[in-house]
């Protein structure tokens, strides 16, 4: 749609908001921005940058005045705000049409004569999921950049798509591929993306204040596969499972030993997991900078992805090896007596911390497995009673529902730092995993007594500390040689500290401060 002459209302200053109304604005539309707060953190910079632009203080909910929308042509409406509005349900029934920054960008492209044939510009590859997916956008424009394609990486890990558009326009260095981040949120008003290859990671409970349940929250997510693109399918979660489309090319990646061979998955060689494709052994999972086998899993999908936009399969491997990844996402800080220590302070809900405890005790117990005679047991990833299987052939771990785990009390464990707000988060998942893979766990925060309910009975040891110093210090203690002190909340930060980057940073701290300890 060309955006010259209209009227257009953005609703929400944030950094989409802020970008939706730059862009609109350059484009020659005459734009109004309307934010329930009186000071957004982006107003200074509307100012600076587009002063024709009409900035109003509104509530957007039953209190709206509908005069607002008279004579405008597209709302466009910020991440951050439910389309549940009452700014929104009116916009509709006028028949004016809603979207987000992400359709104007699809927009964008369509008008510069960037998609819809093959060309240099062409191609799009979309991420989502619950976990992982700023990670794997990372990663994923990592290995464009080393296959050396020009790359925008954009979206939810930011900045802004329009805002990096802008600036590639600035430049006159448009991207020959765009990878973008993109949350449900963003997909709610996504209908002209039409990505070359996009994934769905994983699905586990997050965002329910905004979704009415599970079901809800999975259809967002899988309005990334709107068109004719490739799907990126985790075969290991059911939900994203379901997602496959008729007549689309597909490909998936999963914890077991692939099934074609263009899909992608782990086999076992000299007691090590190694990322395979098909019956091809591609490296081992140890070789990766970024820890555990939940990022094993990520890093097959940024595989599977550059393969589906048909860039070489030349120096990727390399690429891997090479990718440092991001801070406070299972990150090594620190190495003491024997000891780890990760922080993995953006594990911010109950599924992260899942996925931490099952990535890096898996692969801690897949090491010891290597380094044993005897094989230890493999245990149900999903079921709730433990049980032993023998061995897995050389292929994988099973049948796509198993993940290694200690085998006793001397194998190689995590002792954990958790709690936080925990945002009204069922914290009953996190048993099954502290069982298998903990050591201990300290608690921390306001809901640290919520998650110490669910482990009582576990036969996990547990301490509620008074404050991060006093976790790292009982956790030390509590580790033996070869053990991991992992920090994964799986909660916000916002009851002890002012975001999860300052967490950290209390974390890092204390474990340094164990390092200097006489």
């Amino acid at each position: 749609m060309k955006l010259s002459g209209k009227h257009i209302l953005v609703l929400g200053l944030g950094e989409s908001g802020l970008a939706m109304a730059q862009w609109c604005t350059r484009q020659g539309a005459r734009v109004r921005v309307l934010d329930s707060r009186a000071e957004p953190p982006f107003l200074s910079e509307l100012r600076r940058s587009v002063p024709e632009v009409d900035f109003h203080c509104s509530a957007l909910d039953e209190r709206f005045d509908k005069a607002l929308l008279a004579g405008i042509d597209l709302l466009a409406l910020s991440p951050g705000l439910s389309g549940g509005l009452m700014a929104v349900i009116h916009a509709r029934a006028q028949g004016i049409p809603v979207v987000g920054e992400i359709e104007l960008f699809a927009w964008a492209l369509q008008d510069l004569g960037l998609r819809g044939h093959e060309g240099p510009y062409s191609r799009v590859i979309a991420i989502t999921g619950t976990n992982g997916k700023t990670t794997t956008t990372a990663l994923t424009g990592h290995l464009c950049r080393e296959a050396g394609k020009m790359t925008g990486v954009a979206g939810n890990i930011s900045p802004a798509a329009l805002h990096a558009l802008m600036a590639a326009l600035d430049r006159g260095e448009l991207p020959d591929i765009w990878v973008l981040e993109l949350s449900s949120f963003q997909l709610e008003t996504v209908d002209s993306l039409d990505a070359d290859a996009a994934t769905v990671l994983n699905i586990s409970d997050d965002h329910l204040d905004r979704y009415i349940d599970l079901d809800e929250y999975a259809s967002a997510k899988a309005r990334i596969f709107a068109g004719r693109g490739v799907q990126v399918l985790n075969r290991d979660d059911a939900r994203v499972k379901r997602m496959a489309l008729a007549g689309r090319s597909l490909v998936s990646f999963g914890l077991d030993a692939p099934g074609d061979e263009r899909d992608f998955g782990l086999g076992q060689r000299g007691g090590e997991p190694w990322i395979v494709q098909g019956e091809h052994f591609l490296l081992p999972v140890s070789a990766l900078p970024i820890a555990g086998l939940h990022n094993a899993a990520n890093a097959m999908a940024a595989l599977a992805l550059v393969e589906a936009v048909g860039f070489p399969a030349a120096g990727r491997l390399q690429a891997l090896r090479s990718f440092r990844g991001l801070p406070h996402r299972v990150e090594k800080v620190a190495e003491i007596g024997g000891v780890g220590y990760y922080d993995d302070s953006k594990g911010t809900n109950v599924g992260a911390t899942v996925a931490a405890l099952e990535g890096l005790g898996g692969q801690m117990a897949a090491k010891a497995m290597g380094n044993s005679r005897t094989p230890p047991p493999i245990l149900p990833r999903q079921a709730g009673e433990v049980t032993s299987h023998p061995l897995p052939r050389e292929g994988g771990w099973g049948e796509g529902k198993s993940m290694p785990a200690p085998r006793n009390e001397d194998d190689p464990r995590i002792v954990l730092i958790a709690g936080g707000d925990g945002k009204g988060q069922d914290f009953v998942p996190l048993s099954l995993a502290i069982a298998r893979y903990c050591r201990a766990v300290m608690l921390i925060g306001r809901d640290g007594p919520k998650i110490a309910e669910i482990l009582a009975g576990s036969g996990v040891p547990f301490h509620q500390a008074a404050d991060m110093d006093e976790a790292v210090r009982l956790a030390s203690r509590a580790a033996q040689e070869g053990d991991a002190v992992l920090l994964s909340p799986a909660c916000a930060s916002f009851d002890m500290f002012r975001n999860y980057e300052h967490r950290a940073l209390v974390f890092v701290a204390a474990v340094q401060a164990l390092e200097s300890a006489p």
